[in-house]
């Protein structure tokens, strides 16, 4: 891949905020094994958020670092094993992510349901089996996803090849075959499934809010020193993260889409895809961190201060 000014530039920029993103996964994982070791419970949400934050961690180091090194001109760091073992690390960690934030949506959506809601009698169960849930959803797309690395194969150099995709570090084989068109499907399926439940918790959370700040109006009204219930600020942020996720995993859809169907090896906008794609790990845990500073003031009173 040649060398060039934009290249740096791209690449400089990316690695930046790809190092940004890691210290602030990193800094939330930090305090979950905290939480682990000095012998404190996990909450529910907790648990969810500790397994998005480590999917998180995975999918800046399979995508952000490797086109972060190609931008900077190093050549060749990955070979066959490498592009695929990646590949397939990232494939996971992007249904991991979307699982997480869906199962992470409706948990919240039923935490702040009335309690004579028919909702409230699934928050008990529900506490019981998510973390199994979480980790057969591991298994699960590992599964979805075990096809993936025969795809991809390490930089191809030769310019004629015409059912490649090449990102300057690793090549993806392209196919318009039956067989990738139904796998594609399944995927989408599925993607959809969860998309569909965010969607609907989260319309759910804003509809609870909206009727909330109406019921007690008059009483925020006399009490000016109450800013934000514990409850809604939790809400609005988890609003906040399924918005930005779903724009990014759009952009994200896009490229694999483009990845899988298109002809031919193309390099233009791969960098702009990519950290657009990586956008929500960059973001989410800075989110995060705001809504448990007060824990946080716990281990790291000097940062707080």
């Amino acid at each position: 891949m040649k060398m060039t000014s934009a290249n740096l530039a791209t690449g400089i920029f990316l690695f930046s905020q790809t190092a940004m993103g890691m210290i602030g996964n990193s800094s939330i994982l930090f305090y979950y094994i905290i939480l682990i070791f000095t012998g404190k419970h996990l909450m529910p949400k907790d648990q969810i958020i500790e397994h998005l934050t480590f999917a998180n961690c995975l999918s800046i180091i399979s995508k952000g670092i490797p086109q972060s090194l190609s931008d900077l001109g190093f050549k060749d760091f990955l070979d066959d094993i490498g592009c695929k073992l990646i590949m397939f690390i990232y494939r996971i960690v992007r249904g991991m992510s979307l699982y997480a934030m869906c199962l992470l949506s409706c948990f919240q959506a039923i935490t702040i349901s009335p309690r004579n809601s028919r909702w409230m009698m699934l928050k008990h169960r529900a506490t019981k089996y998510i973390g199994p849930s979480c980790l057969v959803s591991w298994l699960l797309h590992l599964l979805l996803n075990i096809t993936a690395p025969i795809k991809v194969t390490g930089p191809i150099s030769r310019k004629n090849v015409t059912n490649m995709m090449s990102y300057g570090y690793c090549s993806w084989f392209t196919s318009n075959s039956v067989a990738s068109t139904l796998y594609m499907f399944i995927l989408c399926f599925c993607d959809g499934l969860c998309l569909s439940l965010m969607a609907c918790s989260s319309v759910s959370m804003v509809n609870i809010l909206y009727r909330h700040k109406r019921q007690v109006k008059h009483i925020h009204s006399a009490q000016h020193f109450l800013k934000v219930l514990p409850e809604d600020r939790a809400t609005l942020i988890i609003l906040i993260l399924v918005c930005t996720f779903v724009i990014s995993y759009f952009i994200s859809s896009i490229r694999v889409i483009l990845t899988t169907f298109s002809v031919g090896s193309v390099l233009w906008g791969v960098s702009l895809f990519i950290f657009l794609e990586i956008c929500f790990p960059i973001f989410c845990p800075f989110v995060l961190i705001c809504n448990i500073k007060c824990n946080f003031q716990m281990f790291l009173p000097c940062c707080c201060k």
